[in-house]
């Protein structure tokens, strides 16, 4: 069977160090630990959480966050040939009320996973991208623009089980 591919936006790796959040934070160690290291999905962020992480404006939890892509070999999707679908997409997310407006960064994350085929969208953002209601909106622009493949945004939790 053909391993998922899995988009991780911001949130998820902010989340492995959210002492704010105890049980997000070990579910997010535990994805990392059990399904990232271990290779069970193709997982791929952007330069656009790259950009996120880097305007954190604590500099040592700044470092801490961008270690991660170097400790956990993270790729780094090169968005550049595809530019311009990407941001077309986003636009349109903005425009049809799919993503508020001023969210930009969370329209780009649901358009590079739309454009790259991704199965899954990982997040803990419940409000602007891990819920049905997103997810359902998100189909309907998807396929009112072209891409068919659907994309699952979920959180760590809809993509571990206790069968590896």
């Amino acid at each position: 069977m053909k391993k998922l591919s899995v988009y991780l936006d911001t949130s998820i790796i902010n989340f492995l160090f959210a002492d704010d959040a105890p049980e997000k934070r070990e579910v997010t160690q535990e994805f990392f630990r059990d399904y990232v290291k271990t290779k069970v999905y193709d997982v791929y962020i952007s330069p656009v959480v790259i950009d996120e992480m880097s305007k954190t404006e604590d500099e040592q939890h700044k470092i801490r966050l961008l270690n991660v892509v170097q400790e956990h070999h993270l790729e780094i999707l090169n968005i550049e040939p595809r530019i311009s679908a990407i941001e077309t997409l986003a636009q349109y997310y903005l425009q049809n009320g799919v993503v508020p407006q001023r969210k930009l960064e969370d329209a780009l994350h649901i358009a590079i996973s739309t454009v790259y085929e991704m199965d899954v969208l990982l997040s803990w953002n419940y409000r602007h991208l891990a819920n049905l209601n997103r997810e359902r909106m998100v189909l309907s622009a998807n396929i009112q623009q072209g891409y068919m493949k659907i994309l699952r945004i979920v959180t760590p939790l809809e993509v571990m089980s206790d069968e590896k």
